[in-house]
């Protein structure tokens, strides 16, 4: 199962001394899934299917966080939301049930407003065991070297055997 790759924006945020981000760019994948058939099973499904499996169904903390040993794939099954990606000095997006969010290892992302009927699907390349680290003092430069060993994917969580993943990640 693949999803719509054709409105796909490519985002990149630095790092700002205490949250590392990424070389790499975020994906924003709008309306990957139709809106009107976003479902939580319809995330599972294709990510599942593209293989990246599915972890987790909730929101997304409301704090500035990342991840130092895995990628994360966000699918918005319903509601809306206005998500800060690359940290305090980052950018907000808004979000819709469809969209999907892929964010490489130690990329800043916070809730910063939900519709009450937030709902994300959660999922990660095979393998990947995350963390949760708020940019506090003594993460790195740990959380860099970690950040540094975490491997490229071998598919992209909407397309499968093509994407912006496996173009853009390279």
């Amino acid at each position: 199962m693949t999803g719509n790759l054709s409105k796909t924006s490519l985002e990149f945020f630095t790092d700002d001394g205490r949250f590392p981000n990424s070389r790499q760019p975020v994906l924003i994948y709008g309306r990957a899934v139709a809106p009107e058939h976003a479902s939580p099973e319809a995330m599972e499904a294709l990510f599942d299917g593209n293989g990246w499996p599915s972890q987790w169904r909730s929101g997304v903390y409301d704090f500035h966080h990342y991840h130092s040993t895995a990628h994360e794939c966000l699918g918005v099954a319903r509601g809306s939301a206005e998500l800060r990606l690359g940290g305090p000095i980052g950018r907000v997006f808004a979000v819709t049930a469809g969209d999907v969010v892929v964010l490489p290892a130690g990329t800043t992302h916070q809730r910063v407003s939900a519709s009450d009927d937030f709902l994300v699907v959660g999922a990660y390349p095979p393998g990947a065991n995350w963390d949760l680290l708020r940019g506090e003092p003594g993460e790195r430069p740990a959380a860099d070297q970690r950040i540094a060993a975490v491997p490229l994917p071998k598919s992209d969580p909407v397309g499968g055997a093509v994407g912006p993943v496996l173009e853009k990640w390279a």
